[in-house]
């Protein structure tokens, strides 16, 4: 059963509290990159995918534009309807395109783009409908566990006819450590069935200066975005961080393939959030960190198809080999 809208944002800001009284605690100190999508987090993160420096929105939208048509062919094989279910839709800016095109060629499906943030959720859901109109739209509401839920209701309700495929784009994979990677893979691949898909983007390594400003722009939006996360703090748990006293810093390890975000207190200072009943005291140059963002190689992707039930069955690339949109296919 979806969630009104009340009992939606009771649950997240739950979570959220949940999340600022255990992360805020631990040493070194922790918050989940999850929560940067606010409105205002989704937001600036749809002006970061357009920034000269963030080269993983425009290689995707070449992988995308480049083989629609093939993956169209490989959805709908043997003649069997799809069901597309995206999970962290976004704005949809490269799932369009898909779309579109499915659209045009009269196939037989079905998409259901699912995100945390609401507002997005609705604002994609209503573009689509509008430009779109042909199109059977079913929004979720939720984080990836709910998204879970919903494909387990869907694989027991829908006839066996309809193939499910998973998009799990914009290399959001990179964010889990590898061993939740590995779990999130396995609870995705207990839940479909034999011959459904999963297709996953990955950031593959590459330079690593290329990589270190795509997380670190000149204009300062992926500064913002990441201070935004003490903003949604503040309102939600009313809480007292003074955003000019914390600054942003990225730094990215090439030997383990991770790029790291980190706020750093400017200053010894203390917080208070009102809603847990608790400060918290900050060091000058202290850190709380926020994101990891992983980068791969064919070799850990063929590995984690292999450790999870699938096979990695299609493998598609940029011109430039920044990406990959890879192909899981869940095995017999």
């Amino acid at each position: 059963m979806l969630l009104d809208h009340t009992d939606t944002t009771y649950l997240i800001s739950s979570a959220l509290a949940d999340e600022v009284r255990t992360g805020l605690t631990q040493q070194p100190k922790r918050l989940s990159s999850r929560f940067f999508y606010d409105a205002e987090g989704s937001r600036l993160f749809s002006e970061i995918m357009h920034l000269p420096e963030y080269y993983l929105t425009r290689s995707e939208y070449e992988i995308i534009d480049n083989y629609k048509e093939q993956w169209l062919r490989l959805f709908a094989a043997d003649n069997r309807p799809f069901d597309l279910i995206e999970l962290g839709a976004g704005d949809g800016l490269k799932t369009k395109v898909l779309l579109s095109h499915f659209v045009e060629q009269n196939a037989r499906f079905s998409y259901s783009p699912v995100d945390i943030s609401e507002t997005v959720l609705d604002e994609l859901t209503d573009d689509l409908r509008q430009k779109l109109p042909t199109l059977t739209v079913k929004p979720q509401h939720g984080d990836y566990t709910d998204a879970l839920a919903q494909i387990v209701q869907r694989t027991a309700s829908e006839a066996d006819s309809t193939r499910l495929i998973v998009l799990f784009l914009g290399s959001n994979i990179g964010n889990f450590t590898p061993d939740a990677a590995l779990d999130f893979y396995h609870q995705l691949s207990a839940l479909l069935r034999p011959g459904d898909m999963l297709l996953t983007g990955f950031d593959l390594q590459k330079h690593p200066a290329v990589i270190h400003a795509a997380y670190n722009d000149r204009q300062g939006l992926t500064k913002a975005f990441n201070l935004n996360l003490l903003r949604r703090i503040n309102r939600e748990l009313d809480a007292d961080f003074n955003l000019a006293a914390f600054d942003h810093y990225e730094v990215y390890d090439p030997e383990r393939g991770e790029a790291r975000s980190y706020l750093v207190s400017q200053t010894k200072q203390t917080v208070t959030i009102k809603a847990l009943d608790m400060t918290v005291a900050f060091d000058y140059g202290e850190i709380i960190h926020t994101e990891i963002s992983r980068k791969f190689t064919r070799q850990g992707i063929g590995q984690l198809a292999e450790q999870t039930g699938f096979s990695l069955s299609h493998w598609f690339t940029d011109c430039r080999h920044y990406f990959a949109d890879v192909v899981y296919t869940k095995n017999r």
